[in-house]
């Protein structure tokens, strides 16, 4: 199998996606585009295509972030779905998912900073790759908008602060909104870009970072790891 990534800043790292993949021995590339790295020309290697997060929205001009082309990222994930590729994106990528899709992105009521629990809803309940992830489960947060929605979609997680935590866009196409990919490491990253803004907020669901830095983040990466092999079975089950 193999994954392509793209990484839109340092900070936004793919943590335990990358600790998964390497732990199956699959073969792995990288679109980071903060370091110029360009975006694959053509999806037939991509078994997987992960978009991960960033400061930037599916609005953001290259005039505003030259390294960021925000409509090249949605043709290449339009590409993979319509080659009928396993796509997620998070946070960020989960928004570029659903605008690739026709469906504009929104600003979550919101803004949501640290560990906090989502719950599943009925759909995701009923979601064979998700619902072994239990309700509520507490995961990571780091953002302030949140993914547009299709026709087709079915949002499988919500919490308090945002409404559309996860997304099911197809049996193969996933957004999260939340981050379940953090590691200590990938927190530190995040906390020492954020790091004076969460000193001086006050909004209800942002934590201070000595606070963000007491969780144990091994229970919602197990959980991903399991999701991440569900959707890869559905993969190759489709691809045969």
């Amino acid at each position: 199998m193999h994954i392509h990534i793209v990484q839109h800043e340092t900070f936004e790292a793919p943590g335990a996606y990358l600790e998964w993949a390497q732990q199956r021995n699959d073969s792995i590339s990288f679109s980071k585009v903060y370091e110029g790295q360009a975006l694959p020309n053509t999806v037939e290697h991509i078994d997987l295509l992960l978009v991960m997060g960033g400061p930037q929205s599916p609005d953001t001009t290259l005039a505003e972030c030259p390294h960021f082309d925000s409509t090249a990222e949605q043709a290449l994930i339009l590409k993979c779905i319509q080659a009928g590729k396993a796509v997620i994106g998070v946070c960020l990528g989960a928004q570029l998912i659903g605008v690739s899709l026709g469906a504009a992105f929104e600003h979550s009521p919101e803004k949501e900073i640290g560990v906090f629990p989502i719950n599943l809803t009925e759909e995701g309940l009923r979601d064979e790759k998700i619902h072994h992830f239990g309700s509520p489960l507490s995961v990571g947060h780091w953002h302030s908008d949140m993914p547009g929605l299709t026709k087709n979609s079915k949002i499988l997680a919500t919490s308090k602060g945002c409404p559309r935590q996860i997304i099911a866009y197809t049996d193969l196409v996933y957004g999260f909104q939340c981050h379940m990919e953090l590691t200590k490491e990938v927190v530190e990253l995040l906390i020492a870009a954020d790091e004076d803004f969460l000193r001086r907020s006050t909004h209800q669901f942002v934590q201070k970072p000595e606070v963000i830095r007491q969780h144990d983040f091994r229970e919602m990466n197990n959980k991903l790891f399991r999701f991440l092999d569900h959707l890869m079975s559905a993969y190759l089950k489709s691809s045969h």
